[in-house]
């Protein structure tokens, strides 16, 4: 137990160098792993191994227990929570412009643009072997390069051919100064940014772009700006930088600020992220 009762998680973060297009996270004892709403700016697939879970994605709000497979495609907001009881978990984060690629290959999409998938989650015992499967590959030190790439391309490939993709629609049409604000969010995330200098942009006042902002990106203009520093702590962290250097040149306060917000939105500590 920690000083405050909590029990620790047990977890890891996998990456290969020359697998640069995947990371994989193994939770061992997921009691404690509870996130906040987020999002991903990579394609993210995972098991249930043990245990169970409240997940939320968008609309949907289920119960996910073992043997369940869970779909996030990019941008979409949102969360797990564990239930009573030790719950278990493997996740995979692909890069999209690699997916884009296989898919393309695949004859799915076009132009290296991602098409999303339909399912949100999957309790197909095929499905969830397979990625089983392909978890226990990637993480087997014994084996060799050539055996992952393999498993990778026969795996997603697959995904690619059978997973329903989005039904092509037009999408609702985004309101352009919500777009705006959020372009200048993302590009001056390291910056101490203040609700005026977003409403500038987008030409709203203060309550209008809030109530807007979350109803088009299913967050509120701080979440977005937070979301934007996490992907860039990520990648900043994915390649071995100090911890402190990349709290101080993302946008964080402190290490303390930067700590807190990390463990909230990614269920880690910077450190064992990192590691």
């Amino acid at each position: 137990m920690s000083a405050r009762g909590q029990i620790p998680a047990r977890q890891a973060f996998w990456r290969d160098p020359a697998l640069p297009f995947i990371e994989v996270r193994t939770v061992e004892d997921g009691r404690s792993v509870c996130y906040d709403r987020h999002a991903h700016d990579s394609f993210s697939i995972g098991a249930i191994t043990g245990g169970c879970s409240t997940y939320l994605n968008g609309r949907l709000r289920e119960r996910v227990d073992t043997g369940t497979v869970v779909l996030m495609n990019p941008g979409e907001v949102h969360a797990c929570s564990p239930l009573a009881g030790t719950w278990s978990y493997l996740m995979l984060y692909v890069d999209l412009a690699w997916l884009a690629a296989l898919q393309e290959e695949h004859g799915v999409a076009a132009g290296g643009q991602f098409v999303p998938l339909a399912a949100r989650l999957s309790r197909d015992p095929g499905l969830y072997r397979r990625l089983s499967q392909l978890h226990t590959t990637l993480l087997d030190t014994s084996g060799d390069l050539i055996g992952r790439e393999v498993a990778l391309h026969e795996f997603f490939g697959a995904l690619c051919q059978h997973a329903p993709a989005v039904p092509q629609v037009l999408p609702e049409p985004l309101d352009p100064r919500l777009v705006r604000a959020a372009d200048f969010i993302r590009s001056s995330s390291a910056t101490a940014l203040r609700l005026e200098d977003i409403c500038r942009i987008a030409g709203l006042s203060a309550s209008r772009l809030i109530r807007a902002f979350k109803a088009q990106y299913a967050m509120t203009p701080h979440d977005y700006l937070t979301h934007c520093r996490i992907q860039q702590c990520r990648q900043r962290l994915r390649r071995g930088e100090p911890l402190a250097q990349v709290a101080a040149e993302t946008g964080f306060a402190d290490q303390a600020h930067f700590q807190r917000a990390f463990k909230r939105y990614v269920a880690a500590t910077p450190g064992e992220y990192r590691n």
